[in-house]
Protein backbone atom coordinates (compact mmCIF):
# COMPACT_ATOMS: atom_id res chain seq x y z
CA UNK A 1 0.00 0.00 0.00
CA UNK A 2 1.32 3.43 -0.93
CA UNK A 3 1.24 5.55 2.23
CA UNK A 4 1.63 9.28 2.73
CA UNK A 5 1.90 10.61 6.30
CA UNK A 6 2.23 14.38 6.67
CA UNK A 7 2.10 16.93 9.44
CA UNK A 8 0.83 20.51 9.48
CA UNK A 9 2.52 22.67 12.13
CA UNK A 10 4.17 19.53 13.53
CA UNK A 11 6.83 16.95 12.79
CA UNK A 12 5.78 13.37 12.08
CA UNK A 13 8.49 11.00 13.23
CA UNK A 14 9.43 7.56 11.96
CA UNK A 15 7.82 5.79 14.96
CA UNK A 16 4.43 7.44 14.32
CA UNK A 17 4.65 6.67 10.59
CA UNK A 18 5.40 3.01 11.37
CA UNK A 19 2.47 2.88 13.81
CA UNK A 20 0.17 4.36 11.13
CA UNK A 21 1.34 1.91 8.45
CA UNK A 22 0.97 -1.16 10.66
CA UNK A 23 -2.47 -0.16 11.93
CA UNK A 24 -3.88 0.65 8.49
CA UNK A 25 -2.49 -2.54 6.95
CA UNK A 26 -3.98 -4.61 9.78
CA UNK A 27 -7.38 -2.96 9.40
CA UNK A 28 -7.65 -3.01 5.60
CA UNK A 29 -6.03 -6.35 4.78
CA UNK A 30 -8.81 -8.22 6.57
CA UNK A 31 -11.10 -7.22 3.71
CA UNK A 32 -8.85 -6.40 0.74
CA UNK A 33 -5.78 -8.23 -0.60
CA UNK A 34 -3.92 -5.11 -1.70
CA UNK A 35 -5.21 -1.72 -0.56
CA UNK A 36 -4.11 0.89 -3.12
CA UNK A 37 -3.13 3.97 -1.15
CA UNK A 38 -3.64 5.89 2.06
CA UNK A 39 -3.04 9.48 3.10
CA UNK A 40 -2.85 10.56 6.73
CA UNK A 41 -2.54 14.20 7.74
CA UNK A 42 -1.79 15.25 11.31
CA UNK A 43 -2.28 18.82 12.45
CA UNK A 44 -2.01 20.60 15.76
CA UNK A 45 -4.21 23.37 17.08
CA UNK A 46 -3.41 24.58 20.59
CA UNK A 47 -3.39 21.43 22.74
CA UNK A 48 -5.31 19.21 20.28
CA UNK A 49 -3.90 16.86 17.66
CA UNK A 50 -6.23 16.34 14.69
CA UNK A 51 -5.90 13.56 12.15
CA UNK A 52 -7.55 13.01 8.76
CA UNK A 53 -7.29 9.53 7.22
CA UNK A 54 -8.21 8.75 3.62
CA UNK A 55 -7.79 5.17 2.36
CA UNK A 56 -8.42 4.04 -1.21
CA UNK A 57 -8.91 0.30 -0.79
CA UNK A 58 -10.37 -0.68 -4.14
CA UNK A 59 -12.14 0.54 -7.21
CA UNK A 60 -14.94 2.81 -6.07
CA UNK A 61 -14.26 2.33 -2.35
CA UNK A 62 -12.81 5.28 -0.46
CA UNK A 63 -12.69 5.33 3.34
CA UNK A 64 -12.47 8.52 5.39
CA UNK A 65 -11.96 8.97 9.10
CA UNK A 66 -11.03 11.85 11.35
CA UNK A 67 -10.59 12.44 15.07
CA UNK A 68 -8.84 14.63 17.59
CA UNK A 69 -7.21 14.02 20.96
CA UNK A 70 -4.61 15.45 23.33
CA UNK A 71 -1.83 13.40 21.71
CA UNK A 72 -1.00 12.25 18.16
CA UNK A 73 -1.17 8.48 18.73
CA UNK A 74 -4.62 8.46 20.38
CA UNK A 75 -6.01 10.82 17.72
CA UNK A 76 -4.88 8.45 14.97
CA UNK A 77 -6.15 5.39 16.87
CA UNK A 78 -9.60 6.98 17.27
CA UNK A 79 -9.84 7.78 13.55
CA UNK A 80 -8.55 4.33 12.55
CA UNK A 81 -11.09 2.74 14.90
CA UNK A 82 -13.90 4.58 13.09
CA UNK A 83 -12.68 3.15 9.78
CA UNK A 84 -12.41 -0.36 11.28
CA UNK A 85 -15.98 -0.17 12.63
CA UNK A 86 -17.33 0.87 9.23
CA UNK A 87 -15.45 -1.96 7.55
CA UNK A 88 -16.82 -4.48 10.07
CA UNK A 89 -20.35 -3.16 9.55
CA UNK A 90 -20.17 -3.63 5.78
CA UNK A 91 -17.82 -6.66 5.74
CA UNK A 92 -19.95 -9.05 3.66
CA UNK A 93 -21.08 -6.43 1.15
CA UNK A 94 -17.53 -5.13 0.69
CA UNK A 95 -16.22 -8.62 -0.02
CA UNK A 96 -19.00 -9.09 -2.61
CA UNK A 97 -18.21 -5.69 -4.12
CA UNK A 98 -14.50 -6.54 -4.23
CA UNK A 99 -15.23 -9.78 -6.11
CA UNK A 100 -17.53 -8.08 -8.62
CA UNK A 101 -15.30 -5.01 -9.03
CA UNK A 102 -17.72 -3.63 -11.59
CA UNK A 103 -19.52 -0.47 -10.52
CA UNK A 104 -20.15 1.77 -13.51
CA UNK A 105 -18.76 5.29 -13.44
CA UNK A 106 -20.09 8.07 -15.63
CA UNK A 107 -17.38 10.74 -15.37
CA UNK A 108 -14.22 11.94 -13.64
CA UNK A 109 -14.29 14.56 -10.93
CA UNK A 110 -13.12 18.09 -11.73
CA UNK A 111 -13.66 21.17 -9.62
CA UNK A 112 -13.86 24.93 -10.05
CA UNK A 113 -13.93 27.42 -7.22
CA UNK A 114 -16.22 30.28 -8.10
CA UNK A 115 -15.51 33.67 -6.54
CA UNK A 116 -18.09 35.21 -4.21
CA UNK A 117 -20.72 37.37 -5.88
CA UNK A 118 -19.98 41.03 -6.45
CA UNK A 119 -22.26 43.50 -4.74
CA UNK A 120 -23.80 44.28 -8.17
CA UNK A 121 -24.81 40.64 -8.63
CA UNK A 122 -26.62 40.31 -5.31
CA UNK A 123 -30.39 40.48 -5.65
CA UNK A 124 -32.94 41.32 -2.96
CA UNK A 125 -33.08 37.74 -1.61
CA UNK A 126 -29.31 37.72 -1.02
CA UNK A 127 -29.16 40.95 1.00
CA UNK A 128 -29.35 39.08 4.31
CA UNK A 129 -25.75 37.85 3.83
CA UNK A 130 -23.05 40.50 3.26
CA UNK A 131 -21.06 39.83 0.07
CA UNK A 132 -17.76 39.56 1.97
CA UNK A 133 -19.18 36.86 4.27
CA UNK A 134 -20.62 34.70 1.51
CA UNK A 135 -19.06 31.23 1.25
CA UNK A 136 -17.17 30.17 -1.85
CA UNK A 137 -19.12 28.00 -4.28
CA UNK A 138 -17.12 24.97 -5.33
CA UNK A 139 -18.69 23.72 -8.54
CA UNK A 140 -18.17 20.13 -9.57
CA UNK A 141 -18.38 20.17 -13.37
CA UNK A 142 -18.12 16.41 -13.55
CA UNK A 143 -18.27 13.84 -10.80
CA UNK A 144 -17.85 10.10 -10.40
CA UNK A 145 -21.45 8.94 -10.50
CA UNK A 146 -21.75 5.26 -9.81
CA UNK A 147 -24.65 2.99 -10.59
CA UNK A 148 -25.75 1.36 -7.32
CA UNK A 149 -28.67 0.45 -5.12
CA UNK A 150 -29.85 2.79 -2.39
CA UNK A 151 -28.38 0.52 0.30
CA UNK A 152 -25.01 0.47 -1.52
CA UNK A 153 -25.12 4.27 -1.70
CA UNK A 154 -25.70 4.41 2.07
CA UNK A 155 -22.69 2.13 2.56
CA UNK A 156 -20.42 4.24 0.29
CA UNK A 157 -21.54 7.47 1.97
CA UNK A 158 -20.90 6.02 5.42
CA UNK A 159 -17.49 4.59 4.48
CA UNK A 160 -16.39 7.92 3.01
CA UNK A 161 -17.83 9.82 5.99
CA UNK A 162 -19.48 12.06 3.42
CA UNK A 163 -22.47 14.35 4.04
CA UNK A 164 -24.03 13.45 0.67
CA UNK A 165 -23.75 11.19 -2.36
CA UNK A 166 -25.16 11.48 -5.88
CA UNK A 167 -25.69 8.14 -7.63
CA UNK A 168 -27.51 6.45 -10.49
CA UNK A 169 -30.21 4.25 -8.96
CA UNK A 170 -29.83 0.70 -10.33
CA UNK A 171 -33.56 0.11 -9.89
CA UNK A 172 -34.63 2.64 -12.53
CA UNK A 173 -31.50 4.36 -13.92
CA UNK A 174 -32.33 7.87 -12.66
CA UNK A 175 -30.03 10.10 -10.60
CA UNK A 176 -30.76 10.07 -6.86
CA UNK A 177 -29.24 11.90 -3.90
CA UNK A 178 -28.66 10.69 -0.35
CA UNK A 179 -27.70 13.20 2.33
CA UNK A 180 -27.21 13.33 6.08
CA UNK A 181 -29.90 15.40 7.76
CA UNK A 182 -29.23 17.69 10.73
CA UNK A 183 -31.14 15.23 12.99
CA UNK A 184 -28.65 12.46 12.10
CA UNK A 185 -31.02 10.53 9.84
CA UNK A 186 -30.56 10.14 6.09
CA UNK A 187 -32.60 11.94 3.45
CA UNK A 188 -33.20 10.33 0.05
CA UNK A 189 -34.10 12.44 -2.98
CA UNK A 190 -35.55 10.75 -6.05
CA UNK A 191 -36.59 13.62 -8.38
CA UNK A 192 -39.08 11.48 -10.34
CA UNK A 193 -40.93 10.53 -7.13
CA UNK A 194 -40.87 14.17 -6.00
CA UNK A 195 -42.33 15.32 -9.36
CA UNK A 196 -45.03 12.65 -9.17
CA UNK A 197 -46.04 13.86 -5.70
CA UNK A 198 -46.56 17.42 -6.99
CA UNK A 199 -49.04 16.37 -9.70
Amino acid sequence: MQLSVKGKQMEVGEALTTHVREALETITEKYFNKPIEAAVVFSREAHLFRVQISVHVGRGIQLQGHAEADEAYPSFDLAADKIAKRLRRYKRRLRDHHKENGSAELAEARYAILPPLDEHEIDDEDTAVPAGDAPLVIAEMAHNIKSMTVSDAVMHMDLADSPAILFENKAHGRLNMLYRRSDGNLGWVDPEIALGAEK
